[in-house]
Order: structure tokens, then C-alpha cells, then sequence
């Protein structure tokens, strides 16, 4: 039982720093939530079965411009269609009956995904529950927050919101460079990305970095990947 609730506080901790920028970013949607016309009480709702930043704020967006539900939803799963691969890389781990399972899957985000997953391990379902739990907690609570008492933090720029998960993205790969193929993965996708910036649109250069990374996991043998740790 000791080794568990270790797990549960290691997750926890790692998702500590982001949950600052979570927090933040809970209070500014539910007050854009109630600016656009939901009440309090579904803005927490949508808050707390989604349990995703970026869904949430595109299915407002269709919803302030007086899209449909139908519309607002459909955007909002477009975003969140990648959770799927992620649930599926966790769900050997996640033990139990069907009902726990698929609670259980809720807590799978970008966030406590990288937390959990580890090459060498599999998925720590202790990690995903502890760090998931969190950001949770904060996701719903400052949601309600913000929805209650107004947007009290300002222009989340202000704050260096937009840049904490990608400090935090840093610092989850750090342990993760342990072989050649990882230092070359990430050093050609930050160089192509960082290039591509000027030169095209929003969003593009993500792509590009992704079509490399791919490449370099189909182009790199498999022995090659174990050697290259040695």
C-alpha cells in the first residue's frame, strides 16, 4: 500500500506546476462560459465531463457565434480524438471492472499521459491516477470559480500561461533522452519546427514536426533503437 500512495503523490507533484497555468486558464473559460450565455452550473458541467482545455474552448467559440450544440460538439471531439490512442496505450494498465475502466480512462490527457507513460516501464496506472485527480480538482474548481466571481486574472498572457505547458512538455522529456535516436528525434523536430515558423501558417509547423518524427520512427530499425541505448 506504501509503494501505491508513493505513486499517487509522485503524480501529484509531477503535475504540480502546471496546475498554476490549469487554474488560470479554468477561471478565464468560465467566465468567457457565462459571457457567451451558459449558466453557471453548465459551464461547471462541461467543465467536469470534458476534463480538456482545448475542446472546451473550441466548442465555446462555435457556441458564442451561434453555431449549434450539434456543431459546438462536433468541434470539440475533433480536438479530442487523439485521447483515444492514448487511452488505448493505457488501458492494460488500467485494472478492474468495465465501469472503473472507463472512469478511469477520463484522467488520460496530454498532461498526465506523459506522466504516466515510460518506455521502459509500460503506464503507471498510480502516476495517471494521482496527477489525473489533480488537474481535475483544478480544471473544475476554478472553472466554478470563474464562472461564479468573473475573470480575475486578466489576459492569461500576462501570466506566462501559454508558455507553462510547453515548459512543463520540457521537463516531462528530459528523462526520456536517454538514447541517441531520442537526442536526434528531438533536435531535428525542434530545428525543422523552429524553421518552418516564418515562413508558414499557424498550426504548420506543428504538422511538419510531426511528419518528422514519424519519419525518423520509421526510418530508424528497431535493433538499431535498443542499441542506440547501450
Amino acid at each position: 500500500m506504501g509503494v501505491t500512495s508513493s505513486g499517487y503523490r509522485r503524480g501529484a507533484r509531477a503535475v504540480a506546476p502546471l496546475a498554476i497555468a490549469i487554474g488560470a486558464l479554468g477561471v478565464v473559460f468560465g467566465y468567457l462560459a457565462r459571457d457567451a450565455g451558459l449558466s453557471r452550473e453548465a459551464a461547471v458541467v462541461m467543465s467536469a465531463t470534458t476534463f480538456a482545455g482545448s475542446p472546451q474552448f473550441a466548442a465555446l467559440t462555435v457556441f458564442a457565434a451561434g453555431g449549434t450544440i450539434v456543431a459546438a460538439i462536433a468541434a470539440a471531439a475533433a480536438l479530442a480524438t487523439r485521447f483515444g490512442a492514448m487511452s488505448a496505450t493505457a488501458a492494460p494498465s488500467l485494472r478492474g471492472p468495465l465501469w472503473k475502466r472507463v472512469l478511469l480512462s477520463q484522467l488520460v490527457v496530454d498532461e498526465t499521459w506523459a506522466v504516466a507513460q515510460s518506455g521502459a516501464h509500460g503506464f503507471d496506472r498510480e502516476l495517471l491516477i494521482g496527477a489525473g485527480l489533480t488537474l481535475y480538482a483544478v480544471h473544475v474548481a476554478s472553472t466554478a470559480l470563474g464562472a461564479t466571481v468573473g475573470n480575475f486574472v486578466g489576459r492569461p498572457e500576462t501570466w506566462g500561461v501559454d508558455a507553462m505547458s510547453p515548459a512543463l512538455f520540457i521537463v516531462l522529456t528530459a528523462p526520456r533522452l536517454d538514447s541517441h535516436r531520442a537526442w536526434l528525434t528531438v533536435t531535428a523536430v525542434a530545428a525543422v519546427t523552429l524553421a518552418a515558423i516564418p515562413f508558414t501558417a499557424p498550426g504548420v509547423p506543428i504538422l511538419v514536426g510531426i511528419a518528422i518524427t514519424a519519419a525518423i520512427a520509421f526510418l530508424t530499425p528497431m535493433n538499431a533503437r535498443g542499441a542506440s541505448r547501450q
